[in-house]
């Protein structure tokens, strides 16, 4: 078989082998950023700016990747002796950069994970609480948000610095870790359930890329390294910029192209390589239908059911709501990540996210998920799915393949009337004409919720919080959960009292006895606060 190594020297350390242009000795490397230390053990290193790392794997034929085993962070774990909430990460100057098939991953309850670079956020995610485990230290076999989140990272990061902080409340903080990890491990640790919270390392994928000026060198020397003769045999081709080497072997060969006739023929290899393919396409069959049964289990418990029947009953208009995938709006939220987070509540978050035919959304993702909050999000969906009028929010679908559900509403960009009422905006205040529209569209809203849709309905929890002003600061009334809807000849309704203490009805609060009026009464308040907070 043809070397991968410089002539002459060593090829393996343990289980790894070492191509050119990395190297174990002197004058087998290319130069000393590609030398690998073999210790005692055989086990291969990389010094990477005074830090020694372990070595699992090296490619050289088009994909330029080095595996290493990099650590992790943690706190207040206790598996763990000491805690380790930071690590600053420098790979300027040297040929290597963190590749774009890694995911950087966090795990707990209220754990926000980022990734810094000279004080600014480059990537991040928050893990929120489930509502059964506050602890990360059953890793589980899902990373959606809920006690574990994921999200990329950006192309050619050379230098970071990862953090822990603690958001909401802290008694239920329990064991907080984060990771940079390639994101093919990490998907085998989801389906085979593997504890990470035991490990101090994890594998980390490097993109590693080679000074022009050093193979020009060997050119001038007349080397036999030079890029003339290892394009030469016409089995391998590189490509260059002004200042970077990248070589591949050509279309039906394999090898090192960093070698003189590194690259040969498949041969042999070519039914391992149907194997191999074999293997892959079976592993993808099985994972899939894994994942089937997953989405299918979620759709039941999410109250898919119960949705079908008010679709088939006609309780739903079927031609406004879309059933969307959980990978759809993975991508849309890019893995749900922090810097995409508009709000959060009691409820739960919510993320601005981006449809692939470029239309902006905002994804409702809850905290938790039992019977009182499932009963409210089918029946957001069906109270939603009756309205049509340009002063209320549009939902535009929902998604139930998730661990808990999602609902999917038009994006509005300048968030609560509430924020504007109590958070000082000098550049540009709320004039009493724009209060004065703002307050008519609202009760133009409520006027046409109470007499004009299909099905009258009472919105249970009119506030600032829940009025959100578009680009042109038209309010849009939100937030249906609670809502209830009546027949025509209905003028009251006993049920259960929800709302907001200090906007909810007095009488309602004492009787039961829900009514149009008990809408008019939290406007009232709100009116009220629109009218008196002239903090601009």
């Amino acid at each position: 078989a043809q070397s991968i190594t410089k002539g002459g020297c060593k090829e393996r350390c343990g289980n790894i082998t070492i191509p050119y242009p990395f190297g174990m000795e002197t004058g087998c490397y290319l130069e000393e950023r590609f030398r690998i230390d073999c210790n005692s053990r055989s086990i291969p290193t990389l010094d990477l700016n005074g830090t020694s790392l372990e070595v699992t794997d090296i490619s050289v034929d088009k994909a330029n990747n080095i595996q290493i085993n990099f650590p992790i962070i943690f706190q207040n774990c206790s598996s763990k002796t000491s805690s380790r909430d930071s690590l600053v990460v420098n790979l300027e100057d040297t040929p290597f950069s963190f590749s774009t098939e890694n995911r950087f991953v966090a795990a707990g309850c209220n754990n926000l994970a980022l990734l810094s670079r000279n004080e600014a956020t480059v990537g991040g995610c928050m893990s929120i609480c489930n509502v059964s485990s506050s602890d990360a230290s059953a890793d589980g076999t899902i990373c959606n948000g809920i006690n574990c989140c994921e999200t990329t990272i950006p192309s050619g990061l050379d230098f970071f610095n990862a953090t822990l902080q603690v958001v909401g409340d802290k008694v239920k903080d329990g064991c907080k870790y984060a990771y940079l990890v390639d994101q093919n491990w990490f998907n085998l640790r989801l389906d085979n359930n593997i504890s990470v919270i035991d490990m101090d390392y994890v594998p980390v994928v490097l993109n590693w890329r080679i000074n022009l000026g050093l193979y020009e060198n060997m050119t001038l020397n007349g080397s036999a390294y030079s890029v003339t003769n290892l394009t030469s045999s016409g089995t391998s081709r590189c490509s260059q910029n002004s200042t970077f080497l990248l070589c591949s072997c050509s279309s039906g060969f394999q090898g090192n192209p960093y070698i003189p006739d590194g690259c040969q023929g498949f041969g042999v290899g070519f039914g391992v390589l149907v194997l191999l393919i074999g293997s892959w396409w079976l592993y993808k069959v099985i994972r899939k239908s894994r994942n089937e049964k997953r989405k299918k289990m979620f759709f039941e418990r999410n109250g898919g059911l119960l949705l079908q029947e008010q679709l088939s009953s006609g309780e739903v208009n079927v031609e406004k709501i879309k059933l969307f995938g959980s990978k759809e709006l993975d991508k849309a939220t890019d893995h749900y990540n922090v810097n995409r987070t508009l709000g959060q509540g009691g409820q739960g978050t919510v993320y601005k996210g981006m449809l692939a035919d470029g239309k902006i959304i905002a994804v409702k993702k809850s905290k938790v998920l039992d019977e009182d909050n499932l009963r409210q999000f089918i029946n957001e969906v069906v109270i939603l799915s009756q309205i049509n009028h340009r002063n209320v929010v549009k939902l535009f679908g929902c998604c139930l393949e998730t661990e808990v559900p999602l609902l999917v509403y038009e994006f509005i960009p300048n968030g609560t009337l509430y924020q504007f009422l109590h958070d000082s905006n000098e550049e540009f205040p709320l004039t009493w004409e724009m209060r004065l529209r703002i307050a008519t569209e609202v009760s133009g809203a409520l006027s046409y919720l109470h007499s004009a849709a299909s099905i009258p309905i009472f919105h249970r929890d009119i506030k600032s919080t829940n009025i959100l002003l578009d680009e042109k600061y038209r309010a849009k009334v939100a937030d249906f959960g609670t809502s209830k809807s009546v027949t025509i000849d209905q003028t009251r309704v006993t049920t259960l009292v929800l709302g907001t203490f200090g906007y909810l009805d007095p009488e309602y609060f004492q009787t039961s006895q829900l009514t149009a009026k008990s809408d008019v009464y939290s406007f009232g308040v709100a009116l009220v606060r629109i009218v008196v907070l002239l903090h601009h």
